[in-house]
């Protein structure tokens, strides 16, 4: 699996507006495309955010990369403005674990 994690230090003065525009537009705008099998939202502190997207590939990415993330950063520019500053990375998870919740140690 390819994680790109997305970073995004958002001002007081933004939070809302980024709220309900990633929840209710960009997320699911981006999951509609086809090339993430899903997408998690956390916060750490206010106004800190991390977007975690999952492809089932590089190549997957890459097309992501190639054919939609102009569109998507353009709109969210006009969205968000300086009221953001935005990092991302390409992650490769080497394995993963489930644990079984109703299982009793």
């Amino acid at each position: 699996m390819i994680i790109y994690e997305v970073t995004i230090d958002v001002t007081p003065a933004g939070v809302a507006t980024y709220e309900t525009y990633m929840r209710d537009t960009h997320i699911p705008e981006v999951l509609a495309t086809g090339c993430f099998v899903s997408a998690t939202v956390a916060r750490s502190i206010p106004g800190r955010y991390r977007i975690r997207y999952a492809a089932l590939s590089l190549d997957v990415l890459d097309r992501y990369l190639g054919e939609h993330t102009a569109q998507f950063r353009d709109d969210f520019a006009n969205h968000l403005g300086s009221s953001v500053e935005v990092s991302r990375e390409v992650w490769t998870e080497l394995q993963h674990w489930d644990t079984d919740p109703c299982k009793t140690p």
